[in-house]
């Protein structure tokens, strides 16, 4: 296993690696790390060490970068070399056996997934965050810690959910739309839009 980035996500990555039982991961590429060794992983490069290592044999990766579109190009990137993204899924998650989780996304300790529930291409579901039955994450989403998506609810392409929001049935979040931090949504978020507050309204718009 090959890590793409070496910040503070990476370490929670890490972490859900060891505790589901995976390999020892290779290392860590990163352009500018903040440390020669994340908890123990080496930093061995930057990205242009990518080629190489697919040449000696390395076969799995998994993007730890907490940039939605940053992680969707380097998915893409190494898709393209031939490396396989596999879901990262913390034991200590809560997962319905009719969810799915597709490849390269993560789901982190004490999440919870209800029926039918869809996690796409390399999306994140962070820290207790809840994604009920029938949600549906689009490519590279971030569901935040601490969230809470009520039965139903869209979440489209590389859009973000922010820290300790909720989320009421059957609403749909655009893709690239950001929620604010701690935010009620009780209507839909069109594609873009910057929402926050209770209720979740345009930023800049007046209370």
């Amino acid at each position: 296993m090959v890590i793409i980035g070496g910040g503070g996500h990476a370490k929670v990555v890490i972490e859900a690696l060891r505790a589901a039982g995976f390999p020892p991961p290779l290392g860590i590429l990163d352009p500018r790390p903040p440390a020669p060794m994340v908890l123990g992983v080496p930093v061995l490069g930057g990205n242009e060490r990518l080629e190489r290592l697919r040449a000696e044999g390395a076969a799995d990766a998994v993007v730890a970068l907490g940039d939605n579109r940053l992680r969707q190009a380097m998915g893409g990137r190494l898709a393209e070399l031939g490396f396989r993204l596999p879901p990262v899924l913390h034991p200590a998650a809560q997962l319905s056996p009719t969810a799915r989780v597709l490849e390269g996304a993560v789901v982190m300790a004490r999440a919870c997934l209800g029926p039918d529930a869809e996690i796409g291409l390399l999306a994140i579901v962070n820290t207790a965050a809840v994604v009920e039955h029938d949600n549906r994450l689009g490519p590279a989403a971030h569901v935040a810690p601490g969230c809470a998506l009520a039965g139903g609810v869209m979440v489209g392409e590389r859009a973000l959910v922010g820290v300790g929001s909720s989320v009421r049935p059957g609403m749909v979040i655009g893709a690239d739309a950001v929620v604010g931090a701690g935010s009620a949504v009780v209507r839909d978020v069109p594609p873009g839009a910057r929402v926050g507050g209770v209720p979740a309204r345009p930023l800049g718009e007046g209370r």
